[in-house]
């Protein structure tokens, strides 16, 4: 059974299907149990596409499209389908076309679901570190507002990613958020116990929407890395040593 987390803000936007989907419902095993929705990971692909299959059900349709992730600042409108083997390179998707439904992987990495419901208009991104700090939450609005969305009508969510306690990072990180902004120091805590900084990539991910000028926010983040039995994570799997990882979907659709 799929158990999606939701957005109390877009659950409340008439015409609107979102679920941050966990790992649960899915066909695939091993390392990948159960929903592994990303094409790109070593899973038997027909077992990949039938959880995608699922997502777009769940959805109330059968599309569901999704991008090459690059950790880019790449936002794509998207006007019709596309087939699983001619993806797109960008790191988001925007669309005004009834029955596409959307989405972003992650693994740790930050989704964001978008939509200004008057103007008929949704989005997912993936926010990365990198593609967060490089725009990509700036570029995904102003796609928006180039398709026709308003930004003060537009409402968005930060889905689960990896939590600030499980995400320590190097000193030449930090440094490089502050070289951007000094403000962004916010987002950086250090201890006694914890010698390294650890970075609050769900906080930065809402500040950016804050000052992006974004109508209506929520925060439905849980942390991934903590939450084996709900999520895949990248940096578990990288302190396992294992072979590789799946990855989960947030998706939106018009419907």
């Amino acid at each position: 059974m799929l158990e999606p987390l939701n957005s109390h803000i877009l659950t409340a936007a008439p015409g609107i299907s979102h679920g941050f989907f966990t790992r649960s419902g899915g066909v695939s095993s091993g390392l990948y149990g159960s929903l592994n929705c990303g094409l790109g990971s070593h899973d038997v692909r027909a077992a990949v596409l039938e959880n995608r299959r699922r997502v777009a059900t769940h959805l109330g349709t059968d599309i569901l499209l999704t991008s090459y992730q690059i950790h880019s600042a790449r936002a794509v409108l998207v006007e019709q389908p596309w087939g699983p083997d001619d993806q797109p390179k960008a790191d988001a998707l925007v669309t005004r076309t009834r029955g596409l439904a959307l989405g972003a992987l992650a693994a740790d990495c930050a989704p964001v679901l978008f939509a200004d419901p008057g103007a008929g208009i949704v989005a997912a991104a993936h926010a990365g570190w990198k593609g967060a700090l490089g725009g990509i939450i700036e570029a995904t609005v102003l796609c928006m507002e180039q398709a026709g969305a308003r930004r003060a009508d537009i409402i968005a969510s930060v889905g689960p990613c990896i939590g600030q306690a499980a995400y320590e990072v190097g000193p030449e990180f930090k440094a490089t958020f502050l070289a951007a902004d000094a403000r962004n120091t916010a987002f950086f805590a250090t201890s006694e116990a914890r010698a390294k900084p650890h970075f609050e990539l769900a906080g930065f991910v809402m500040n950016r929407l804050r000052e992006a000028r974004v109508g209506c926010l929520d925060n439905a983040s849980v942390c991934t890395y903590s939450n084996e039995e709900r999520f895949f994570s990248y940096r578990r799997t990288t302190h396992r040593q294992e072979a590789d990882y799946g990855r989960h979907i947030s998706a939106i659709a018009l419907v």
